[in-house]
């Protein structure tokens, strides 16, 4: 555990955390740029539930959102930014540390 910050627990970082925010980070982070409705199918939740969770990944800049046309159907295009990405790897090494015991 490292003293300057205490448990492990107070390195998870709070916006991410949530399930489905977790998610679309994950998925993210393996792609460069996913289709809205790709992202949407994959996690299993409606276009409603997706939108409400971009929008704080969006604010902490985490993500990035396109919008334009695939021919000629406007289409909603997410990709992660450099800091999402590091804020994805921290978390998940914590979580990994904390399941390991090592909080």
């Amino acid at each position: 555990m490292d003293k300057s910050t205490g448990h492990l627990h107070k390195q998870l970082n709070t916006v991410i955390h949530p399930p489905i925010r977790l998610s679309i980070i994950a998925m993210l982070s393996r792609q460069k740029k996913v289709e809205f409705g790709k992202i949407r199918d994959a996690v299993g939740i409606s276009a409603a539930a997706l939108s409400k969770n971009m929008t704080p990944l969006e604010a902490a800049g985490y993500i990035e959102i396109q919008k334009g046309y695939a021919g000629k159907r406007p289409r909603t295009w997410l990709s992660i930014t450099d800091q999402g990405s590091a804020v994805f790897q921290r978390h998940t090494a914590a979580l990994l540390a904390i399941s390991r015991g090592l909080a």
